[in-house]
């Protein structure tokens, strides 16, 4: 049997750095969770030769706990944690080659150093570290959890590697937006201030662009065909209002959905929220020539 074993009420590291061992180190996806007090060890022999130990006949891995070698509490520095060691040994384990390692190692390696960064407390340095924002995060879930379901280490190991999962599928599309971005953008001037268009099937794009700082952001699956246009939220007094860019839309392509949000900022043409929209026929640099025109 394979066991990982790490800390009772385990936190942010431990949890990844489980998450990481189960997810990605091959043959251990099947693994069993042992919990002990923080320091201890299934036995208590310490000696830190190899990660995978023979533990009565079982292959035991001690992680964030126990001294042993994926435990950082040892070490004269911040830059490392129990993720941080696991990622580096697991990756040593894998071939991280080919199309599905192509944004994924990226992912990982964000989420880790994110990970460090709070395992040794320094979000208090982030941008207005005490806004409410920071507690609607995993973190802020995972500590909500434990007082929600107390002494429940087994849920918490579960509830996280679901979370995580999730976590990484949103990663894995921002590093791909953000590639988008920078090959495929198109960037063009409207009165309202930049805007960007992309053919995409990846919508974070879209969200991506405004927090860079677009004014308008467009996005035209090259598979389904929908188009969708979104003005940055307004903070600069220059108020979007693309009720001109609707009636100009629906004027050239009668026969598709279009709809525009009653802020006047987002019109969609085509949402997982209504599959009976039609999708435009327009093509990516007409839709650019009528946002420019408005």
């Amino acid at each position: 049997m394979k066991i990982i074993v790490t800390h009772t009420s385990p936190d942010l590291d431990a949890i990844v750095a489980a998450w990481l061992l189960k997810k990605f180190l091959p043959g251990w996806q099947d693994a069993k969770f042992e919990f002990v007090q923080a320091g201890d060890r299934l036995h208590e022999k310490f000696q830190c030769v190899d990660v995978i130990e023979n533990i009565d006949g079982n292959e035991v891995i001690h992680v964030d706990t126990g001294l042993g070698c994926l435990d950082h509490h040892q070490l004269p520095t911040e830059e490392e944690s129990a993720s941080s060691l696991t990622w580096k040994f697991i990756q040593k384990q894998i071939n991280l080659t080919g199309e599905k390692w192509e944004n994924r190692k990226q992912a990982l390696d964000r989420i880790v150093q994110i990970v460090v960064e709070i395992d040794h407390f320094r979000e208090v340095f982030w941008k207005d570290p005490t806004n409410d924002y920071y507690d609607f995060s995993f973190v802020g879930i995972i500590d909500g959890i434990k007082l929600e379901k107390p002494n429940d280490d087994r849920f918490y190991i579960e509830f996280g590697i679901i979370s995580l999962d999730a976590v990484l599928h949103e990663f894995e599309n921002k590093v791909w937006a953000e590639k988008e971005i920078k090959e495929k953008g198109i960037i063009f001037e409207t009165r309202f201030g930049k805007g960007i268009a992309i053919e995409s099937i990846n919508d974070t794009v879209i969200k991506l662009s405004q927090k860079m700082g677009y004014a308008l952001a467009v996005r035209k699956d090259p598979r389904k065909g929908y188009v969708r246009i979104k003005a940055r939220p307004s903070d600069n007094g220059k108020d979007v209002d693309l009720t001109p860019a609707y009636e100009k839309l629906k004027k050239m392509d009668p026969d598709a959905t279009w709809f525009l949000h009653i802020n006047k900022k987002m019109l969609l043409n085509g949402t997982p929220k209504n599959k009976k929209m039609k999708a435009s026929k327009l093509k990516l640099n007409e839709i650019i020539e009528v946002l420019k025109s408005i």
